[in-house]
């Protein structure tokens, strides 16, 4: 088996923390002797590289962020340059996102179960996990132990049923949190990890509260 995997996120790949999992998923591909090519759709000028390589494969999968259960809207643009092709061709997705909770994700996954069908292809299943906010500013071994079930999910693909089998079903966790879990978690929120993100974005050069409101005050 080759898999071509495309990375849908519009960020730059150092940056992308799809391109994260993706590494660890291919990691996962590779000890069960599977071959495969990465693209990112973020790099506009490898997008003919990326075309060219769908049409010679049968194997695609498709990475990708789910932004408020909006699927990218660059990833969309490419896949909007594409040719349609048969039943041979199987497209596969990987959908992950910041929320934790499953039925979060469910919304972008109906979506994506249409795609295929529209390039006249047949669709290999959505693999869907949420709980990766921040990845790609983690530390080495922490990113590596939330990274690294998309290593077994990748050995699991390898064995030729796509994300149908129950295995990739179960991988997405809770569908939703029991009512004490959500309201600890939404303390959390308001206290220690607004404390971390507000730390976060000063050192990305942010001087002003995050919930500040620019547009009352005038400050930009």
């Amino acid at each position: 088996m080759h898999v071509v995997i495309i990375n849908g996120s519009p960020r730059v790949r150092k940056d992308s923390n799809t391109e994260k999992i993706i590494a660890a998923f291919a990691k996962g591909l590779s000890e069960k002797g599977v071959t495969f090519e990465i693209y990112a759709v973020s790099e506009r000028k490898t997008w003919d590289a990326i075309r060219d390589a769908y049409i010679r494969n049968d194997e695609i999968l498709i990475a990708l962020p789910l932004y408020v259960e909006c699927v990218p809207g660059l990833l969309l643009e490419f896949m909007e340059t594409l040719p349609e092709k048969d039943t041979h061709t199987r497209l596969s997705f990987l959908l992950q996102s910041g929320f934790a909770e499953g039925c979060q994700l469910r919304c972008g996954e109906a979506f994506l179960e249409k795609l295929p069908e529209y390039l006249g292809v047949r669709y290999g299943g959505c693999l869907v996990k949420g709980d990766n906010f921040g990845i790609r500013i983690l530390g080495e071994e922490k990113q590596a132990q939330v990274t690294g079930p998309y290593q077994a999910m990748g050995r699991l693909f390898a064995e030729g049923d796509g994300f149908l089998r129950e295995e990739a079903k179960k991988f997405t966790g809770p569908e939703y949190f029991p009512l004490p879990i959500r309201l600890l978690m939404g303390l959390i929120f308001k206290t220690l990890a607004k404390k971390m993100f507000q730390k976060a974005a000063a050192s990305w050069g942010c001087s002003v509260p995050l919930d500040e409101k620019v547009w009352e005050t005038g400050r930009n």
